[in-house]
């Protein structure tokens, strides 16, 4: 298949947008479709394409050659599933799916039928994550022994603000397990990205603080990988605003011969032979800022980039897009860890 890739997507909030605006600004897309959500009419009004009536007519159109798939986690595997059998290639939004069963079979499923099937990692595509790789790999801090991350953030100043809009009901929706589903599957892609290491164990203390929700919204887990490699992971969505500096999205490396603190969003810090450089500074990615978080550079460059990627792999290349074997990894490393606290033991992948 070669030419542009017309692009459905499902789904109209936060994400839905962003997608619909990395196909837009894709050499290599062409923007045709969205469905799904009270905010589809007006996101395709906007875009000036079509609006399908349902998610199932979005992906049986004729003018889509692939799905990219934005809404809860919990309809990713049935929204994947039609776009299998309807022969169309899908971008899924992390997580790939709520159970490793559904990932095995929508692995299966595009598989079988040639079709290609990605996971949504695009911090693999921000310049401070490569700036990260490119160190690890050259050696500059030898072999790596440790990483300590945190992922916080306040879900209630979010949902405060208007220019974001959308209903947030789905993350208490039992069908969606936890926080942890949308916070760790980037933690535990970037680890391994960097690494090459697999997560082999994982013990995890999960709990749900500031609100009523059935699942989970706080963990603090270990995770031991492939070659030794230990590793600390705390996720929170409610950490009440201001939170801690720096600490929304940050990785604390260490190897035998230095260090890197990475803020994928900020600065990334080399720490060697008793000094410290600032290797790589990100531009400011306007994630937190409605008005700004479709238009900024800084922000839409990674999902444009992942878009080609995406389309490059349809098109046979080998491109750096998360495959769907990245998506099972994770689901497995989160599933592993909510029954890790639940059954108060070490688990096994």
């Amino acid at each position: 298949m070669t030419g542009h890739i017309r692009i459905g997507v499902t789904g109209s909030g936060f994400m839905g947008r962003t997608h619909t605006e990395a196909a837009r600004r894709s050499p290599r897309a062409a923007i045709t479709a969205v469905a799904g959500g009270s905010r589809s009419k007006g996101l395709a009004d906007d875009y000036g394409i079509a609006c399908s009536l349902n998610t199932k007519e979005l992906i049986e159109r004729d003018d889509i050659d692939a799905v990219v798939i934005t809404t809860p986690h919990h309809v990713h595997f049935e929204e994947a599933w039609l776009a299998a059998e309807a022969g169309k290639h899908a971008l899924i939004e992390k997580p790939l799916a709520t159970s490793l069963e559904d990932c095995d079979k929508l692995i299966d499923a595009f598989e079988t039928r040639g079709l290609t099937l990605a996971v949504g990692y695009h911090q693999r595509f921000r310049q401070s994550n490569q700036t990260v790789q490119s160190l690890i790999a050259a050696g500059k801090i030898g072999p790596v022994r440790c990483i300590q991350m945190a992922a916080l953030f306040d879900i209630q100043a979010l949902r405060n603000d208007e220019g974001f809009g959308g209903a947030w009901n789905w993350w208490s929706d039992p069908r969606s397990k936890g926080h942890i589903l949308n916070s760790g599957p980037h933690n535990i892609d970037l680890c391994r990205w960097w690494t090459g290491q697999d997560i082999c164990k994982v013990t995890a203390h999960c709990g749900t603080f500031r609100e009523t929700n059935p699942n989970e919204n706080t963990t603090m887990a270990l995770w031991e990988f492939s070659d030794g490699l230990m590793a600390q992971f705390w996720s929170s969505s409610v950490c009440p605003t201001p939170g801690f500096d720096n600490e929304d999205f940050r990785f604390r490396i260490m190897g035998d011969e230095g260090v890197i603190d990475a803020n994928p969003f900020g600065q990334i810090v080399l720490g060697k032979d008793g000094k410290t450089e600032v290797v790589y500074e990100q531009p400011k990615v306007a994630f937190d800022d409605a008005s700004q978080a479709f238009v900024s550079d800084g922000r839409m460059q990674a999902y444009t980039d992942q878009m080609s990627a995406f389309i490059g792999r349809i098109q046979g290349e080998q491109t750096g897009c998360g495959t769907a074997a990245d998506g099972r990894a994770a689901v497995a490393a989160i599933i592993a860890m909510l029954e890790s606290s639940e059954q108060a033991t070490q688990i096994s992948l």
